[in-house]
């Protein structure tokens, strides 16, 4: 084995892939809480379905005795295999590890498709003429993988929640000199609207970028007891590998900010071509497919919404009328797609005149740069606007935006004409995309983003990594933020 400049260790050489000692403490702390709460959920989602199958299938045919071996819980023997499977295919996806991973709900509802499809295989290798009640098949399955993607999603919900009450996780950082203390500071000092920390990361160490090479580096990593590792500008492409593999062996996270360069094939897959190490770009299989399906949830979603809330809208619209001159609604005009301006619908929470007084009030903008307009104790909302405001109720009047087509649920936020006219050429880019009422950088800080080059960053990661599976993530996310009141003035 090699320490990062390449010297020999004294002792047995082995690969620096080969893993280290076993690290119980991911599986005792709230990693295996996550886990198990994870595995609870996947195998209630499948029992549920199977017993929704096994009652819709009495008025049909029965199971089959050569596919029925035993029962337990009340579940036919077929289901344990069945649900031994998907679990076994969830863990090999790494749908129950710390990555993100596990927040991919279509990719579980795949998985779970697949282990249905490779049934039928089996069982006609097994026995051709012994076929399984379709009914029960097929409503097995698709309530199987409406239930596992649900499961988790409230899973999800429950264990974000529950995370905010966790202790920071510790975080080494290797970066140059002058970026130490900017990265620290992003780690260390985000506060939430009600002025509280609300990191869940905490620098336990540093190191300079052209030290990262050192023996010694590696000890002072494993001494701070660091769960993860931050790192940015390392000297080259094999240190970065020597690092990786070091620190997986210790069970240690690694984190690498990507250069402009690697953002460019932040969708790459690694692959050979003509002897050379690549990362090839293309489309992805079905993605029109899975943007028609986000315009239906979109549109389903609005509708649902303003259904299920119209007794919300009615008390609040009367509300607003009570306790301030003005009218009920606020509209303004927003640069929606492609530059096309519309006007956004939002439940009133200023003063009628506060687009007047907004120019007097310009000196005490927080947001760098001007672009946006935003201070934390702004005089001009009403004192049921900050109420409105803190539970995001004024935006819901933009349900009727999504179902115009101007919005959509999850994109980046619409701003108004005079922040646009703000903008660098470049932030111009998030107008490619439909606007929506939540976003990336809704989740990711909310109002205690003060840069607003670093919102349009989020924007832009958004755009370039977009899939249905992030807007569910989204949805999921602003959700709890909603329900718990963080970060919103």
């Amino acid at each position: 084995m090699t320490d990062f400049s390449g010297r020999a260790y004294k002792g047995p050489k082995l690969d620096i892939r080969a893993p280290g000692k076993l690290n119980l403490s991911h599986l005792l702390g709230w990693q295996g809480y996550r886990m198990l709460v994870l595995l609870l959920s996947d195998v209630l989602a499948l029992g549920i379905a199977w017993q929704i199958a096994a009652h819709l299938n009495q008025f049909y045919s029965p199971l089959p005795p050569e596919l029925n071996w035993w029962a337990w819980l009340g579940l036919p023997s077929l289901f344990w295999f069945f649900a031994a499977a998907t679990l076994l295919f969830f863990a090999y996806g790494g749908l129950y590890s710390s990555a993100t991973q596990w927040k991919n709900y279509l990719r579980a509802g795949k998985l779970v498709s697949m282990v249905y499809l490779l049934s039928l295989v089996m069982g006609y290798f097994y026995d051709p003429k012994l076929d399984p009640p379709r009914s029960l098949f097929f409503t097995a399955w698709f309530s199987s993988v409406g239930l596992v993607i649900g499961f988790r999603l409230l899973a999800t919900l429950i264990l974000r929640q529950f995370e905010q009450s966790q202790s920071p996780i510790p975080v080494f950082l290797i970066a140059p000199g002058d970026r130490l203390s900017a990265l620290a500071h992003v780690l260390e000092q985000r506060l939430n609207f009600k002025g509280q920390d609300a990191s869940h990361y905490q620098v336990v160490g540093a190191a300079l970028a052209t030290t990262a090479h050192a023996p010694t580096t590696l000890q002072t990593i494993l001494a701070s007891k660091a769960k993860e590792v931050l790192v940015e500008n390392l000297p080259d492409t094999a240190l970065a590998s020597a690092l990786y593999w070091q620190l997986r062996r210790q069970g240690i996270t690694l984190r690498l900010l990507p250069s402009s360069v690697d953002m460019l094939h932040r969708r790459g897959l690694p692959e050979i071509f003509a002897g050379l190490p690549t990362l090839r770009v293309e489309p992805r299989f079905l993605s029109s497919l899975e943007y028609g399906l986000k315009r239906w949830m979109d549109v389903l979603g609005a509708l649902v919404g303003v259904i299920l809330l119209s007794p919300l809208f009615l008390a609040v619209a009367i509300a607003i009328k009570l306790s301030s001159p003005g009218p009920i609604f606020f509209r303004q005009e927003r640069m929606g797609l492609h530059g096309k301006v519309f006007q956004m619908w939002k439940f009133r929470t200023m003063v009628t005149e506060a687009e007047t007084l907004q120019a007097q009030l310009e000196a005490c903008n927080e947001i760098k740069g001007g672009v946006m307009f935003k201070i934390r104790h702004d005089p001009r909302i009403t004192r049921l606007g900050r109420f409105l405001r803190s539970t995001s109720i004024d935006e819901l009047p933009q349900l009727f935006n999504v179902l115009l087509g101007q919005m959509s649920l999850v994109g980046p936020r619409p701003l108004p004409l005079r922040d646009v006219e703000r903008f660098d050429t470049w932030h111009h880019i998030r107008h490619q995309v439909l606007p929506g009422i939540t976003g990336l950088w809704q989740v990711s800080g909310r109002s205690d983003i003060a840069d607003f080059s670093d919102a349009v960053r989020l924007d832009l990661y958004y755009i370039d990594n977009w899939s249905l599976n992030l807007d569910l993530d989204i949805l999921v996310e602003t959700c709890r933020i909603v329900l718990f009141g963080k970060g919103a003035y």
